[in-house]
């Protein structure tokens, strides 16, 4: 047992363990504001539901039109320069909500933080993906996604406090996290070193990406788990509330449950998806969620109250599962399917296919609600099925190197250079 549990440690290069650190900070803000934006637009500034959506609706609309050119100065000016660009608009757009009196103000805010959160995902990706040896990858996507929960989750539980004093110190607070992120960036993660283009190549374009015809094909595939998995995960709290007769105090823990599996199951997932075949892992996905979804309307139809509230949070642990599925995956083929020239471009486009699922879902799945609480569930599963059906069909495009997840080199990542010499890094 403790060999297994020593396993389970990335034993990522220092570099990087200090860049999941400053992610750690950035989650722990993203948490403090995420449960109580809408609720501080509405009830403390006064702005009517409508209104309030159409705002938190403009930071997810500007950060669709900037990824795609994050990927660019990505690839121009280094990671860690455009993910400090990014946590700039970050602190001013979170700060400036609490300086919120009249709807433009917030409209600005939401702007800011679309342009921060547009360049945010790309850049620090391509970072991770620089300085991790090829074979570490998917521990270090595996360990940013364990940041991320834990962080949200610490976040949720100090802004229930930071709330009950003062809406406007939970945004001064995710403010400062990102400052203190950005001098974690400055002071102790470097550059990586950029790929030399040989002698009379041309530097690449998005054209080269769309080229890659797999990879197009994997964000497809990708957006649509997007739409009918993440998406579909907001939609759980009205659900439960109003079909299914949960209280509010069960809603918190629900996703709590969530949060707590992924911390616990994202690093021996990936451990033991190490040496497989990735493409019916990534398959797989679909079908646990597709279970997932399928025990929703269980607790809608058959049970009530407590034990609704309790079925439905066994939905939310095994969808956990398939988002640990997910982690061990998605990330680290995008990283190895890349030109490394173009790495940030191709990062770019896997956060794109993000933003395009979380574009669509929450609109189509709310209407679906409305129109049939238990046939959404039904379609959200089945649209999961058909995914993992086009992730099978992609495995024999993908070329032979990628098809199975890399198998990590135990030793300590300063030892493993001194034994193998230096290693030439991907760009920015």
């Amino acid at each position: 047992m403790s060999g297994y549990l020593r396993s389970l440690n990335p034993r990522l290069p220092r570099s990087v363990q200090i860049l999941q650190l400053g992610g750690l900070l950035n989650a722990i803000g993203n948490g403090l504001v995420l449960p109580f934006t809408f609720i501080y637009l509405h009830n403390e500034r006064g702005f009517s539901l409508g209104l309030a959506g159409l705002i938190l609706g403009v930071n997810g609309a500007v950060s669709l039109l900037v990824g795609p050119l994050s990927g660019t100065l990505v690839d121009r000016l280094g990671g860690k320069r455009v993910l400090g660009l990014a946590l700039f608009f970050l602190m001013l757009g979170y700060g400036g909500y609490a300086l919120v009196e009249r709807p433009w103000h917030a409209f600005l805010a939401s702007a800011l933080t679309g342009i921060g959160n547009g360049l945010f995902w790309a850049a620090q990706s391509t970072l991770i993906a620089g300085l991790t040896p090829v074979e570490r990858r998917p521990a270090a996507f595996a360990m940013q996604r364990v940041v991320m929960n834990l962080g949200i989750g610490i976040g949720g539980i100090l802004g229930g406090f930071l709330a009950a004093a003062s809406f406007r110190l939970l945004f001064v607070g995710d403010a400062l996290t990102f400052v203190l992120y950005a001098a974690v960036l400055v002071a102790f993660v470097p550059q990586p070193e950029r790929v030399p283009r040989r002698e009379g190549e041309r530097a690449g374009t998005y054209r080269d990406v769309f080229r890659h015809r797999v990879f197009v094909a994997l964000l497809v595939v990708n957006s649509v788990y997007v739409f009918a998995g993440y998406a579909m995960l907001e939609l759980i709290a009205p659900y439960a509330k109003n079909e299914a007769s949960v209280g509010e105090q069960w809603i918190g823990p629900i996703f709590a449950i969530n949060t707590l599996v992924i911390v616990l199951a994202q690093l021996p997932i990936a451990r033991l998806a190490e040496g497989r075949r990735r493409m019916p892992i990534f398959a797989s996905i679909g079908v646990v969620w597709a279970a997932s979804w399928l025990l929703v309307p269980v607790a809608g139809l058959w049970f009530a109250g407590v034990a609704a509230a309790m079925m439905i949070s066994l939905a939310a642990a095994v969808f956990a599962i398939g988002e640990c599925l997910h982690g061990a995956v998605q990330a680290p083929l995008v990283a190895d399917l890349a030109d490394p020239r173009l790495l940030g471009r191709y990062m770019a486009m896997s956060a794109f296919s993000w933003q395009v699922g979380f574009t669509i879902g929450p609109p189509i799945g709310g209407a679906l609600l409305s129109a049939s609480p238990t046939g959404l569930w039904i379609f959200a599963a089945s649209v999961c099925l058909a995914a993992a059906v086009g992730a099978l069909a992609l495995e024999r495009a993908l070329p032979e190197g990628v098809r199975r997840s890399p198998v990590s080199d135990r030793r300590d990542p300063d030892e493993a250079q001194m034994v193998s010499g230096p290693r030439v890094e991907s760009p920015a």
